[in-house]
């Protein structure tokens, strides 16, 4: 059986890492739930492991309170085989923390508590300018977007990528809780779309961009930019549209008992940056991207089978036992 699913050119992740208490109980409301388990999380940091898992390269650059949850949060990049050479500790800010119930009607709720936690207060002059140029990807979200300093970060880290040649990849993962407001959101995640080669939204973050209530291809097609290499529409259980620059597609879902949804998008977008990352042609050829695209579906499927995104990401050997029961 093969190892590894994955390619060896470092993929480098940037953003925000956090705790998520989780409720010990499923399908309550925050306020009713009983106890939490703690479960680290952050996108861009899942996205990280999600890569290692499978058996990439990945690196994590962000900023983490100087406290025992931040170093407890380096430790498990470090244990899940990440580079940790682009984390700073910030002394005055802790870290972030998220709540994250699936209430019985299926939707999640958030309840955050950064005021300012420390990946707030990244600086530009704190990157790790060689680590970041050493990517052949670079990976990001939006919410390193909301506030400054790590706005400015964020863009000088993007525009170092660039300049360097890597493959820019953007999940914007929508948290409204977030920010000020949706008109805001929505402004600052579209300043920096035109930049990316490879956009990943899911069909929730498709209606919030595009105002239409239709998970349509001409809904899709209206975020398309001319620089844009492979634009994906995530669909939950029910699979991904695919839209490249010759083609457009759909591939069908898993079907899995799902307990937590929390860092599914994640495992999706980490294992398919982790299949293409030595060879970037894929995602201009159907038949290999469809490939990777159903890989990375049975990743994300089994990441809801377990509570908590970093304990529930797959290995290669995991996803391969998916891959053969076949897709709904």
């Amino acid at each position: 059986m093969a190892k590894s699913g994955a390619g060896q050119g470092l993929i480098v992740s940037f953003g925000e890492m956090l705790i998520d208490f989780v409720p010990t109980v499923s399908g309550v409301s925050l306020a009713e739930a009983p106890g939490f388990l703690k479960a680290p999380g952050g996108a861009p940091a899942n996205v990280a492991i999600a890569i290692t898992r499978i058996g990439g390269k990945a690196a994590f650059v962000g900023k983490l309170g100087d406290d025992e949850f931040g170093h407890m949060l380096a430790g498990i990049l470090k244990e899940n085989k990440v580079s940790a050479e682009g984390i700073n500790f910030d002394k005055g800010a802790r870290t972030a923390l998220a709540f994250v119930t699936l209430r019985a009607d299926g939707e999640r709720e958030f309840m955050f508590y950064r005021n300012p936690s420390a990946d707030m207060l990244l600086k530009p002059e704190e990157l790790n300018l060689n680590l970041i140029k050493s990517g052949k990807i670079f990976h990001y979200g939006s919410i390193s977007l909301i506030v400054e300093p790590c706005r400015s970060a964020h863009m000088k880290a993007m525009e170092e990528a660039k300049k360097s040649g890597a493959f820019l990849s953007y999940d914007p993962n929508l948290r409204l809780p977030l920010w000020p407001s949706a008109e805001y959101a929505k402004e600052q995640i579209l300043s920096i779309w035109n930049k990316a080669d490879l956009i990943k939204v899911s069909d929730n973050e498709l209606e919030f961009l595009t105002g239409s209530n239709k998970i349509d291809d001409e809904s899709a097609m209206s975020l398309w930019h001319p620089n844009l290499k492979l634009l994906l529409v995530t669909l939950g259980e029910k699979g991904c549209k695919y839209y490249a620059k010759n083609f457009k597609g759909y591939v069908p879902g898993f079907s899995v008992k799902a307990v937590d949804t929390t860092g599914a998008g994640d495992s999706f977008v980490g294992s398919l940056l982790a299949k293409i990352v030595d060879d970037l042609s894929i995602i201009q050829d159907e038949a290999k991207l469809r490939e990777v695209l159903k890989y990375a579906c049975a990743c994300g499927a089994i990441t809801t089978t377990k509570k908590g995104a970093i304990p529930a990401l797959p290995t290669h050997s995991e996803v391969l036992e998916v891959l053969k029961t076949g897709a709904k």
